[in-house]
């Protein structure tokens, strides 16, 4: 049975999340029930509600959108049709039909797509579908909300009579206006309404001229505003005609709402149903504002919240575009309470909230802002003394609270217990507190309850580090600016930095010098050991991020070297396939070549028609037989290799080019070249020397072998002697 007291609720800003969740509700009626939400008494429930949000989240990221679930409440009509002879207008026909429209467009969509959300599916299998009562309320109502003139036979053989009647009012009324017009009994305005009534507008002097029922006169009494008496006669009878309307239509109503009566059960169902839906709909698009989502529960006592936000800082910060930092704690059975110490405004408190309540969102079955591999479980009970609680009304000092807190939790801690306490012990002299504060938390521990505390006792960090199940940790600050890094690290204890931030914020050295020797030696020792621990624990974690960089680096330019090699092997693989084919064509070339060169000396046809046929059966018999379709894609991937090499090679030629261009800029005058000079090409290693020089034009011997070469294209290696 989970039990969270509202003090903790209070604590941790529960209603400040809930205000949030409520503005994004569509209905008044959904808004009222986010307000209602606590922690859930069974695990189960809560297991469920958040099936229900997490499967609305996921309908934001795909196709299958639920459709709209936006409603007009039906309060008063569900309860006026409790009263017995009671009938509804219109209007609240409308409203129901409107509802039932809704709540079936979503049931059958739920049906449809209950792969993507079995849990809301199964909810929705509950309630009962029907088009009834919309097809009976639109056979009487129309879109306008007035009543059908075919809802009766009476009633639309009064209407037909009243538009009877009106036709006869504005006939008479035109003659009358048409009559007395022509005599000049009345005004320039020839008429006006009064009371809703067409009348004539007479002139005073002929009031008694013209036969009617007089309606009222202008205020300076000029004009005198007449109804004709025939159309009086006639306006008299439509309102004997509209009442007996009126009669049949509220008959009508009365039938209608004595046919719906016994649907009342099914309308709540109906409002009921789209309301939860609301409340779930803006738990969903509040978890989408914050990143939330639903990580693994487990029934193991395993706490495991990986970068966890404070979902009213993160909200905040957002929109001042400010950084929000993450935060990560585990809890286990063999690891149930951490101490967190370090100096003030380092961000303990907020830990302290942040964990406190998104454990109470998530056992209200509320989406929170973790990472997906967070691994959580539930508490039956949730307790918490954050924060200055002097009670002025109650005449408690804070220390005194603080008692009648610690009493009550030693009243409920137990093993299915989380407590997170903040400034654990402070109130009273340091020392006696300090000793009370290490007996509770030692009790505590003793019930295997979980729990989280701050602290700046260092009898607290002693005892943390002491027992085996219980863990210190600090809040990181940079140790050469002084300034909190707002980042929790476990496994030690922190120092409260108190010489080092009064240093900084320009209390003498002197005074410092006199307050440390005023404590004990061994206390100064004790933190200045913790400072440089931190300080030590600090440049660790700069060290691991740095190598953590350099490691992603190299991943990085080993997965660029891999691609590169791929590719690279991939246009090798592509170059010996093109060279392959070369090589057949230029032996194919040699024995065309022989053949030839056999035909040439001997002249023979039929030797020649037969080596050629041999050859080309040869060659065929190597083939494969492909379709005219993948000799196209042979041919076009041949084509493209060609293409690709060539244009290297031309990129390779014009870049060879340019380098020789520049360095011909650069280079010095070349020397004049002379006969026994030995020389070589600019882009050859062979050696040999001139043995004639004709027209610009050098004769060049190699020893094996002698060639022209222009003059420019050669290079001094050894002048003669």
């Amino acid at each position: 049975m989970v039990n969270i007291h509202e003090k903790t609720l209070q604590d941790i800003e529960f209603h400040s999340v809930l205000n949030q969740v409520a503005a994004l509700c569509i209905t008044d009626l959904g808004r009222a029930e986010v307000n209602a939400i606590a922690p859930f008494k069974d695990h189960e429930e809560t297991l469920i509600s958040l099936g229900f949000t997490n499967e609305y989240l996921a309908s934001f990221y795909n196709d299958n959108r639920i459709p709209n679930h936006g409603f007009d409440a039906i309060s008063k009509e569900l309860q006026l049709l409790k009263i017995e002879n009671s009938f509804l207008e219109t209007k609240s026909f409308q409203k129901i039909a409107s509802i039932s429209l809704s709540v079936n467009a979503i049931l059958k969509f739920l049906k449809k797509f209950a792969e993507y959300y079995p849990s809301l599916a199964q909810k929705s299998a509950q309630i009962e579908m029907t088009t009834a009562v919309i097809e009976e309320i639109d056979s009487i109502v129309d879109r306008f909300g007035e009543v059908k003139d075919d809802a009766s036979q009476e009633l639309y053989q009064l209407r037909k009579a009243i538009n009877s009647i009106r036709g006869k009012i504005n006939q008479s009324f035109t003659s009358a206006l048409n009559t007395y017009h022509n005599l000049d009994y009345l005004d320039d305005i020839r008429e006006s309404v009064v009371e809703n009534k067409r009348v004539l507008a007479v002139k005073a002097m002929y009031r008694r001229k013209v036969k009617g029922s007089i309606m009222g006169n202008s205020k300076t009494g000029s004009i005198v505003y007449i109804q004709p008496e025939t159309t009086f006669q006639y306006a008299r009878e439509l309102n004997n005609l509209e009442y007996e309307e009126k009669e049949e239509v509220d008959n009508i109503l009365k039938q209608l709402t004595e046919y719906a009566r016994p649907f009342r059960p099914l309308f709540k169902a109906y409002q009921e149903f789209l309301t939860h839906l609301d409340l779930i709909y803006a738990k969903a698009k509040y978890a989408q504002s914050i990143n939330a989502i639903l990580p693994n529960i487990n029934t193991e006592k395993i706490y495991e919240a990986i970068d966890a936000f404070h979902p009213l800082l993160y909200a905040s910060n957002q929109k001042e575009k400010k950084t929000t930092f993450s935060q990560s704690i585990k809890l286990k059975k063999d690891n149930r309470i951490i101490v967190i110490s370090g100096p003030n405004a380092g961000g303990k408190s907020i830990t302290l909230k942040t964990i406190g309540l998104l454990q109470v969102m998530l056992q209200s079955g509320l989406l929170i802002p973790v990472h997906e591999k967070s691994n959580l479980c539930f508490f039956d009970r949730i307790m918490s003394d954050i924060g200055d609680n002097q009670s002025i009304e109650n005449h408690l000092s804070t220390y005194s609270y603080r008692l009648k807190q610690m009493h009550y939790f030693l009243r409920k801690c137990n093993k299915n217990t989380l407590f997170l306490i903040d400034e654990f012990g402070t109130g009273s002299d340091p020392e006696l507190g300090g000793a009370l504060a290490e007996t509770f938390l030692e009790e505590f521990y003793h019930r295997e309850a979980f729990g989280i505390i701050t602290t700046h006792y260092s009898n607290l960090k002693v005892l943390a580090n002491e027992l085996p199940f219980m863990q210190n940790a600090n809040m990181l600050f940079d140790e050469k600016s002084l300034e909190p890094m707002f980042k929790l690290a476990l496994g030690q204890a922190g120092s409260s930095f108190t010489f080092e931030v009064a240093q900084k914020n320009g209390i003498p050295f002197s005074l410092i010098n006199r307050a440390k020797k005023k404590i004990e030696r061994g206390k100064v020792r004790f933190d200045a050991t913790i400072a440089k621990l931190q300080k030590e624990r600090s440049k660790l974690e700069k060290t691991e991020r740095s190598l953590k960089e350099n490691e992603k680096k190299k991943q990085s330019e080993a997965d660029k070297l891999e691609e590169v090699n791929a590719k690279v092997q991939k246009k090798l693989e592509n170059f010996q396939e093109l060279y392959d084919s070369n090589q057949r064509l230029i032996y194919l070339g040699q024995k065309v070549n022989d053949i030839a060169e056999k035909f040439f000396d001997d002249k023979k046809k039929r030797p020649l028609m037969d080596e050629l046929f041999r050859l080309v059966q040869i060659e065929n018999s190597k083939r494969q037989k492909v379709s005219a379709k993948q000799k196209k894609a042979v041919k076009t991937k041949e084509a493209q290799i060609k293409e690709e090499a060539e244009k290297k090679v031309d990129v390779i030629r014009k870049k060879k080019k340019a380098t020789k261009l520049k360095s011909k800029a650069v280079e010095k005058p070349k020397p004049t070249l002379k006969l026994g000079d030995r020389v070589r090409m600019h882009d050859g290693k062979a050696v040999g020397s001139i043995d004639a020089i004709e027209k610009n034009k050098a004769i060049v011997n190699y020893g094996m072998f002698t060639t022209h070469v222009n003059m420019d294209l050669l290079e001094l290696v050894e002048a003669s002697k």
